[in-house]
């Protein structure tokens, strides 16, 4: 019976303290640790030691040498496998440039997976294209016309063979990540190998604080930086053994993740607060579990929404769940992956503010007894600044603010990317001269903690309030909970006090009367926790446009609705309904 790599290196700890990716896997081919692979079931599927990793690379890239220029751009499908991780540092190996590609599956639609495809392979001016035999008719047909070579993984093995590889130096590339495209285009963002060694760095010594005896546990999607950078890179330069999981299998049995850290003793693991709550929603009571060993439960990749997570803790708290092993966390791709990390312990650091106060002064002031529940909102800490990092909340002046203030979060150190590939006028308007990076974010202090509100896009200005659209969303989902699945707010036409506020609400039924009284309810949610005039539609399921790191794209969802493109469960006809999924 096949066995996963041990937990223990049988060597030196080291802290992502090397120059290169490569210099890093050289270090862990010499210890015992490396990537399992498991199925749905938590059952073992594959084993890849990263001294067979290391072995598989470095022949592969003698190939690449061959096949590619040093710097060439290589896309690829970014899967849950060990082809993936076997190609992502066979590139290291050959001074190739690795752009790890979604999967259809997340896109919602061939067309639209297609349409993104082509505008990745734009920007990234891929040399070619490696993916799975699975997936290489939707790949082919989406850079159809593209000169751009589409090969299976089974087909890299019959490329020519050189004598030599051709590994990065420290100051070279390392991989383009892509953007989710939450509010705009995917764009493609530059890692080096400085910034990505910086980070691991951080992450490990600083941030998780690793020990020897700690082992991950990840579903996570490889394409995004959390899944990439936190748990296959930064594991991988730090020698730790990871326990994989495809992201698909998670959505469809997400207990087999906890099952997966139950069995095997994990110790970190992360996941966006969406995949806990579905882990609550799945729970059947079917099983033992033993969830001590999880130290660190990691939250980041979205907003971190308490309620949800006081749910998890209260019901796998019996099962040896540590509420102090909650560890928000704050960053993104630009500044490769982490940016803040809440203390070893500290768990959930709620903080309950007067948004009517926030939304007149932009000041986060704590809710008191005569705040009215309707205007309390919880946010979550997300930590401290990793060490060399800096972070400065600025208004849109540039003056720095500081105590409970809410400003632009801006933010420096090592981890920052140095902009976006072949992107010029992007790079521009978030990177400053001086490696400054605007995150977009907003947020404010507390203490020496980040606690982040929300995107500036994304806000709603309303009779000189400003209106989180997450508040309106989240108010409308705890309305009925049962019936509906994601919602979306956006504001639309009109200057100023003459925006109309919209609301979307995705419903499980087309029963009428069911629709009619989700409308009454989440209608008199909305006045009386949010108290602005709010226009709702109840919409069909998987109307979302959901981004290839699980968020909803605002932007996007709001451009579909301006088209005509979303209907309306209440106005239009069942045969109108059927008739226009069907097209």
């Amino acid at each position: 019976m096949t066995q996963p790599t041990p937990t223990l290196r049988g060597n030196n700890i080291r802290y992502a303290d090397f120059d290169t990716l490569c210099e890093a896997l050289d270090y862990a081919a010499t210890c015992e640790t490396g990537f399992n692979y498991f199925d749905g079931k938590a059952n073992i599927k594959t084993v890849l030691p990263y001294s067979e990793l290391r072995e598989k690379a470095v022949e592969l890239a003698k190939r690449l040498v061959v096949f590619a220029d040093k710097d060439a751009r290589i896309g690829l499908a970014a899967v849950s496998t060990p082809e993936f991780a076997i190609i992502f540092m066979a590139c290291q190996y050959a001074g190739l440039v690795p752009a790890p590609l979604p999967l259809p599956v997340t896109l919602g639609g061939r067309s639209s997976y297609e349409r993104q495809l082509q505008r990745m392979a734009d920007t990234g001016d891929f040399h070619a294209l490696f993916c799975p035999a699975s997936m290489e008719p939707i790949m082919s047909s989406a850079l159809n016309d593209q000169a751009i070579p589409v090969m299976t993984f089974e087909e890299l093995e019959n490329l020519p063979a050189g004598e030599e590889t051709r590994p990065f130096n420290k100051d070279d590339m390392c991989y383009i990540q892509y953007s989710s495209g939450s509010s705009s285009s995917p764009k493609g963002i530059t890692g080096k190998q400085s910034t990505v060694m910086a980070n691991c760095h951080g992450i490990s010594k600083y941030g998780l604080q690793v020990v020897e005896n700690d082992r991950c546990t990840s579903w996570l999607p490889l394409y995004h930086d959390m899944g990439l950078i936190g748990f296959m890179l930064t594991p991988m330069v730090s020698q730790i053994s990871v326990d994989f999981m495809d992201p698909n299998d998670f959505t469809r049995r997400p207990i087999s993740w906890l099952q997966l850290i139950s069995d095997h003793k994990g110790t970190l693991s992360y996941s966006p607060t969406f995949g806990y709550e579905l882990c609550v929603r799945r729970w059947r009571r079917d099983r033992e579990l033993d969830l001590s060993s999880w130290r660190a439960a990691g939250i980041g990749g979205d907003m971190v929404r308490p309620e949800p997570l006081t749910e998890f803790e209260d019901l796998f708290g019996d099962m040896g769940f540590v509420r102090g092993a909650f560890t928000p966390s704050y960053g993104l791709a630009e500044t490769t992956l982490a940016a803040t990390f809440a203390p070893m312990g500290q768990g959930l650091l709620k903080h309950t503010i007067d948004m009517d106060r926030y939304e007149r002064t932009s000041e986060a002031v704590e809710a008191t007894e005569l705040t009215k529940p309707e205007h309390r909102r919880t946010f979550v800490a997300c930590g401290k600044v990793l060490p060399e990092h800096v972070i400065e909340i600025r208004d849109f002046d540039d003056n720095v603010l500081d105590g409970n203030k809410v400003g632009r979060i801006c933010l420096k150190g090592p981890s920052v990317s140095p902009g976006y590939f072949r992107n010029t006028q992007a790079t521009e308007a978030c990177f400053s001269a001086d490696g400054w990076l605007d995150t977009g974010d907003l947020g404010y202090w507390l203490e020496d903690q980040l606690v982040v509100t929300g995107r500036f896009k994304d806000l709603i200005l309303w009779h000189g309030r400003n209106i989180w659209p997450q508040d309106i969303e989240w108010a409308a989902q705890a309305a009925a909970p049962h019936r509906c699945g994601r919602a979306c707010s956006f504001a639309m036409g009109g200057i100023g006090d003459e925006k109309e506020i919209m609301l979307l609400l995705e419903c499980r039924t087309r029963d009428p009367q069911l629709l009619d009284e989700i409308y009454k309810a989440v209608m008199a949610a909305i006045r009386l926790e949010v108290g602005v005039p709010v226009k709702l539609q109840l919409v069909p399921r998987s109307t979302m446009v959901i981004t290839s790191s699980g968020k909803l794209s605002r932007a996007r969802v709001k451009d579909k609705y301006l088209k005509g493109k979303i209907l309306d469960l209440q106005a239009d006809s069942p045969l109108d309904i059927v008739s226009t999924e069907a097209s």
